[in-house]
């Protein structure tokens, strides 16, 4: 090593005295390791992951993927809390465009080339030119529908907007649906509980009706509706045993040419197959209802049904819609379905359904129940699935589906309106009409109910067409194979050891349902039953669908005696092992209470009924309750009398007992009304002797009428009091009243007070009695 300085010619640091030794090829060893190609900052891979062949284990891959250490992949060091607060989340501005100084090369050559870019036009210059001719050419427009009289064809629009905004958009869509104009709940006050949670608003089932609908832009298929032949037995009747028939039947047929009632299945002409499915229902001979209401449905009428509780009303439209069905031709894909039948809840409708469905399987026709609270998934795929000829459903669940275009109603022709007064009461009357319009017109409509209310006649009238009307007992009235028996308790606490006492011998005769009217006492009634070891079920409407079915399958299965439910279960509900009903607390109606009653006494098995009345709270109730205990023509118990007369509308509304008005025969008229002062009738009239007839009418009518107009002016007394005389003003002759006028009156007061001492003196009635001031 030397230590020369650096120079031009010489390898070094560039210092003096110091110089590199040079490497000598030859020296250099063939086994030396040569250096590595990646960075220095780089982290080698991992040598220790590799097999005997050179290759990495799983291991290694497994511990390289999970911690990244690569060699190839640098680690990016995480940001500290001041850099990631500190950092600015815009974009970076861009550098600023290069500017030439002036007197530079690069200057000289833009301001050269400057007249050749202004050659182009500016894109804003462009358009804003255009601005200024599109603004000459509409004053030019305007001036010209000016003098032409058509300045107001454009006014208040613009050209440049095409589309509407929201708020727009919203306006005109309220304005083509007037139904919907629920408000959003914005503007709903919360309120709060005594803990301070808030309680949630109560929600509106409203439910938007179908649009309306024109029925003469679409064609429609002829069908026919008549499939009734009279039995030659039921032709052969005179009429005075047609009406012997329908005394026996208890029922009331009116209407355009009713058909007449039958007595037997024989006669309705039903083939093999629908009447074995009969016999198997353990049907031996048609109710009151099915006697009368299927020969008016099989010959193609409309029908109005009235009739109590459990009189077997669903098999009355059930069968005459198979025969109808039957007749058609099979439903093409997307068709909807034939038969339509609307009922008002959803246990209701599931029990429609299902014996829809047991008659229906005899000629294999499909039925689909839709009812809200269910699977609409569920039942729009069975409805997209082959279609139903049947549709068993509420309402409301009804129109989302053909809303969402699952169904249609373009092949119904025979529509069905089960219990039409509780859709009524439930505010579905809007749902129920959109329904029926969009049906079309020449279908076959039958509607049944246990009440008959003035809406409902109204609908009738609207949606039916010269209908048959079948009426079984009254309207509104209950089951006569009910025995309805009525307990008053002058505390609800004595209702409970009541029950608890009469519950085993309720049990021994079948099974026992219990009613109350609020969902928190029907809770407790089922616990307090639980605690007393026995086994109750629930039903009320706050429970889930899938909880409510279960519990109704078991009640009908009999796996469990006892039901406490709301009036949820209080129609539709077919159980026949049903024996008694208790109303632990009273319906909120007498309609209601009808159907309460009608869940026992079904297809002419007897059953009982005890309705439980607070003596001081079913005061107003125990008269409703009498007059349909008196519609059945079940004794009434003296103690329910007199609960109810001691409400004021029954006892104003209740007929009178005991004898009744005298009449006055013989005497002076029906309006008679003995007067003080009115002569009696044997008394002689003054100025005719004994014995003479008084002239005119033959009777003394006249001459008692004008001796009572006279007596009515001889009851008044002149006062004793005179003090009012003191405040009249003195009149002195010609001062304030002419001489003679002032003498005049003193005279005719003087003699005015004499005449009446003399008569009050005097003064006696006809009738012998003296006036009470004297």
């Amino acid at each position: 090593m030397s230590y020369n300085s650096g120079g031009s010619g010489s390898k070094g640091f560039g210092f003096a005295g110091f110089t590199m030794p040079k490497r000598n090829p030859s020296n250099v060893s063939l086994h030396a390791v040569p250096p590595p190609t990646t960075p220095m900052h780089a982290v080698p891979p991992p040598t220790t992951g590799l097999s005997k062949q050179g290759y990495s284990t799983m291991s290694s891959i497994t511990q390289n993927a999970v911690t990244g250490n690569w060699g190839s992949l640098g680690k990016k060091r995480s940001k500290t809390e001041d850099e990631y607060f500190d950092e600015d989340d815009e974009p970076p501005t861009p550098a600023l465009a290069y500017i030439p100084a002036p007197g530079s090369p690069t200057y000289e050559a833009a301001s050269s080339s400057k007249p050749e870019d202004d050659d182009e036009e500016d894109p804003l210059d462009a358009y804003m030119a255009g601005l200024e001719q599109q603004a000459a050419k509409d004053l030019v427009a305007s001036k010209e529908n000016a003098a032409s009289g058509k300045g107001d064809s454009g006014r208040g629009t613009r050209g440049d907007i095409d589309e509407m905004d929201d708020e727009e958009s919203y306006y005109k869509y309220m304005e083509e649906n007037p139904l919907n104009n629920g408000d959003d709940g914005s503007d709903v006050e919360i309120e709060y509980d005594e803990d301070g949670n808030p309680i949630p608003p109560p929600k509106k089932k409203f439910i938007d009706p179908l649009p309306p609908i024109d029925h003469s832009e679409i064609t429609y298929e002829p069908f026919e509706k008549n499939f009734y032949t009279p039995h030659e037995d039921i032709e052969n009747l005179t009429p005075q045993q047609v009406e012997e028939l329908k005394k026996n039947l208890g029922v009331k047929i009116s209407g355009p040419d009713p058909p007449r009632p039958v007595s037997s299945f024989a006669h309705l002409g039903f083939d093999e197959q629908l009447m074995r499915a009969i016999r198997r229902s353990e049907y031996t001979q048609p109710t009151p209802v099915q006697a009368a209401g299927v020969p008016a449905a099989l010959s193609g009428r409309d029908l109005i049904g009235i009739a109590r509780t459990g009189s077997g009303k669903t098999a009355a439209f059930l069968w005459p819609l198979l025969v109808h069905i039957m007749d058609q031709k099979e439903l093409a894909p997307g068709d909807g379905p034939i038969g339509l039948i609307l009922a008002p809840t959803r246990e209701l409708a599931q029990q429609i359904y299902m014996e829809a469905k047991r008659f229906g399987k005899v000629y294999n026709i499909r039925c689909v129940c839709c009812y809200g609270g269910g699977s609409k998934w569920e039942q729009v795929k069975a409805l997209e699935g082959g279609g139903a000829e049947i549709i068993v459903g509420t309402p409301g669940r009804v129109i989302d589906l053909v809303k969402c275009k699952a169904t249609n109603l373009n092949r119904v022709t025979y529509l069905v309106l089960d219990e039409a007064d509780r859709m009524f009461d439930m505010g579905f009357e809007p749902q129920v009409r959109s329904l029926c319009s969009h049906v079309r017109p020449e279908r076959q409509a039958l509607l049944f109910s246990a009440t008959f209310p003035r809406r409902v006649e109204r609908l009738a009238r609207d949606a039916l067409h010269d209908p048959v009307r079948v009426q079984h007992g009254a309207a509104g009235e209950a089951s006569q194979l009910v025995a309805q028996h009525v307990r008053i308790f002058n505390k609800p606490e004595d209702k409970w050891p009541w029950l608890l006492r009469h519950l085993v011998e309720f049990l021994s005769a079948g099974s026992v349902l219990i009613f109350v009217t609020k969902k928190l006492e029907a809770e407790q009634t089922a616990a307090n039953l639980g605690v007393q070891q026995y086994d109750a079920l629930l039903l009320h409407g706050d429970m889930e669908q899938a909880d409510r079915n279960k519990v109704i399958t078991a009640f009908k299965r009999n796996e469990n005696n006892i039901l406490v439910a709301t009036d949820v279960a209080a129609r539709g509900l077919d159980i026949p092992h049903i024996r008694t009903v208790v109303n632990y607390t009273v319906a909120r109606d007498i309609d209601t209470h009808t159907h309460r009653v009608g869940r026992t006494g079904r297809a002419g098995v007897r059953g009982d009924a005890y309705t439980l009345l607070d003596r001081a709270r079913d005061k107003d109730f125990a008269g409703h309750l009498l007059r349909n205990l008196e519609g059945v023509q079940q004794e009434v118990p003296e103690e329910l009398m007199h609960l109810a007369m001691q409400s004021a509308w029954f006892r104003k509304s209740r007929f009178k007992k005991g004898k009744g008005k005298n009449l006055n025969v013989g005497g002076c008229g029906l309006g008679y009304k003995e007067r003080p002062g009115l002569p009696a009738p044997q008394e002689e009239v003054p100025g005719l002797a004994v014995g003479e007839r008084a002239p005119g009418p033959a009777t003394d009518r006249l001459a008692s009428l004008k001796a009572a107009f006279r007596s009515q002016y001889n009851q008044f007394t002149a006062s004793t009091d005179h003090s009012w005389e003191q405040t009249r003003p003195a009149i002195q002759p010609g001062v304030n009243a002419p001489a003679a006028l002032a003498e005049d009156r003193e005279d005719r007061d003087e003699r005015q007070a004499r005449e009446e001492r003399e008569e009050r003196a005097e003064r006696v009635r006809k009738s012998g009695k003296r006036s009470r001031w004297e």
